[in-house]
């Protein structure tokens, strides 16, 4: 799937973080969280965003929400009154785009403040966008609760009444308040139980049919994204490696790295189970990517042109007739018209 509407368009986006030393705190090098990002975003789509921790999946959803500035590179939002380049505005130019761009967080034990009701938490939004009488706002929230299958009395009680599952369904419910278009999806269900997982993930597609949403899903477990996901997007040590289809990307993966994701997926089915492909070492330093391809040093293919060209993200045809972008100088498909 790929609707040809962007919702958000990201161009070569780099996010470095300094690294400050010495008495004088001055900047001795940069930890390179996100290192050159080009992505689409199609309204209407579940985008998945995977990859191993440390890769820079997070930031770059946060670079998104501009929740961490960009220090390169471009973020285009388009919208009904045109394409506005987040990056070059203040909080107070932010101000109107938050309400169309929002997150739920990884864990939902630390997201809501344990001080405040679920009323108080949810109402926030709400009264900043300019719903002033508390009798609206009781409405909306217990309308939201009830969106995400929770009691319209759960508005009166605190976090730590709730389980996990509970908490996470509340933070949807927050993310929802103020009708947004595109909702990040940090690693919404790694922190819950297997059988809850399931039911927020349902929860999540029937919310995105309702209210024709648009996801960012983050998350370490492929299994998630083959199932909830229309396109995903692999990345390693701040790039994108490979991006197609999810379907595509299961049948006829191209890159090494996402063949080895791809066999560490526990498979019940003794006639699909594949060789399980070991990575040797970590993921390089962010700090110190090596020279060339950043996964050169992990490759069991790796050539000499691997270890001093960094591969460019480039669009092949598969034998099926596919598409995928991969960054790999191995690559042996043809490349697409």
């Amino acid at each position: 799937m790929q609707p040809s509407e962007p919702i958000l368009r990201l161009r070569d986006v780099h996010v470095h973080f300094p690294i400050k030393g010495g008495v004088f705190k001055r900047t001795k090098d940069h930890v390179r969280a996100v290192d050159g990002v080009d992505l689409d975003v199609y309204k209407g789509e579940v985008l998945g965003l995977v990859g191993e921790s440390g890769c820079g999946k997070t930031t770059l959803g946060k670079a998104i929400l501009q929740l961490v500035r960009a220090t390169g590179g471009s973020v285009t939002y388009h919208g009904d009154a045109g394409e506005t380049e987040l990056t070059t505005l203040d909080d107070a130019g932010l101000f109107p785009f938050r309400k169309r761009l929002q997150i739920v967080f990884q864990d939902p034990h630390s997201s809501l403040n344990p001080a405040y009701t679920i009323f108080g938490s949810l109402e926030d939004p709400l009264r900043h966008y300019g719903v002033r009488s508390r009798a609206e706002r009781r409405k909306i929230v217990g309308d939201l609760l009830e969106a995400v299958n929770m009691r319209r009395e759960a508005m009166d009680r605190y976090p730590h009444e709730f389980s996990g599952g509970q908490r996470q369904r509340i933070g949807i419910a927050r993310a929802l308040s103020i009708e947004p278009e595109l909702i990040v999806c940090d690693e919404a269900v790694s922190a819950l139980d297997v059988s809850i997982q399931a039911q927020v993930l349902q929860l999540l597609m029937d919310l995105k049919r309702e209210k024709q949403l648009t996801y960012v899903f983050i998350t370490h477990d492929l299994s998630v994204t083959e199932y909830l996901c229309d396109r995903i997007a692999v990345m390693y040590l701040g790039r994108i490696v490979e991006l197609c289809d999810a379907e595509e990307l299961f049948a006829n993966t191209l890159h090494p790295y996402t063949e080895a994701l791809l066999s560490a997926i526990p498979v019940a089915d003794l006639d699909r189970k594949s060789e399980r492909i070991v990575l040797e070492g970590d993921v390089p330093s962010p700090v110190n990517p090596p020279s060339g391809c950043p996964f050169h040093p992990r490759c069991r293919y790796a050539q000499d042109v691997c270890r001093t060209d960094v591969p460019a993200l480039r669009p092949y045809r598969t034998a099926a007739g596919g598409e995928h972008l991969a960054a790999c100088h191995l690559i042996d498909q043809p490349p697409a018209d």
